[in-house]
């Protein structure tokens, strides 16, 4: 989905979590009358049996805790492999209605469809890619901007978040950007709002491992908007 690949969007495993150092670890530990002579023996080193012979206590217990940590990175990256299966094979439509709203035909609203989704799709390397121009009924100057692209996507927030940057650069800065519930297609969305002498623009935008999406809601909030788009990205997106 954007110009890094797989190569470089790998999930780091906590190396911090368990630190093993070269020092024996020492459960306890006798007070100072206790000890006599005949007690102080040479201790073990850390590759010696014990008493049936098998490994010593200490290697089990450095075994067993960098065990736990392959078993505890292998459960996250099969959680990771679950969600990228169930929604790597997305498809987004354009319907003639949706959420109430209807798509706009006229000449004006499919040149700013085109100019969105080339711009779209000059940064962002989609497989497929869509724009639309959706008209309210009941206020048409809030109308609603649809663009975005399907692909496989390895970092959704990130490439959400790089999506965000594009308008920016277009719109001005993205104020009160912050997550929402993103509804039951999962993946993330989040939504803030542009400023302009022209008012305010609500932006929102979602993304999950097949798909990355953005809508611009002149005239709305953007927990109107917010709302709004989950209707409409249950509407235009599908997966295989």
């Amino acid at each position: 989905m954007s110009d890094a690949h797989p190569s470089d969007r790998r999930t780091p495993v906590e190396s911090g979590a368990i630190e093993i150092t070269s020092e024996p670890v020492v459960l306890s530990q006798p007070t100072a009358p206790e000890i006599e002579a005949t007690d102080i023996t040479p201790a073990p080193g850390p590759d010696a049996p014990g008493p049936s012979g098998g490994p010593s206590r200490r290697r089990k217990i450095v075994l067993g805790s960098v065990l736990a940590v392959a078993l505890v990175g292998a459960a996250g990256l099969g959680s990771v492999g679950w969600r990228i299966a169930q929604e790597k094979d997305a498809s987004l439509t354009t319907p003639s209605e949706v959420a109430g709203l209807r798509l706009d035909t006229s000449e004006r609203a499919r040149t700013t469809a085109d100019y969105l989704r080339t711009g779209f799709t000059a940064d962002i390397n989609a497989e497929e890619s869509i724009g639309a121009v959706y008209a309210d009924p009941a206020a048409p100057e809030r109308s609603v901007l649809l663009f975005g692209g399907t692909a496989l996507v390895w970092q959704p927030e990130r490439d959400l978040d790089r999506l965000f940057d594009l308008v920016a650069e277009g719109e001005g800065a993205i104020g009160g950007l912050r997550k929402v519930d993103a509804g039951s297609l999962g993946g993330v969305m989040k939504c803030g709002t542009s400023s302009s002498p022209e008012g305010d623009l609500a932006v929102c935008g979602w993304a999950d491992h097949g798909s990355v999406a953005m809508a611009m809601f002149p005239g709305r909030t953007a927990d109107d908007s917010a709302a709004l788009l989950r209707d409409i990205r249950g509407t235009v997106q599908t997966r295989n």
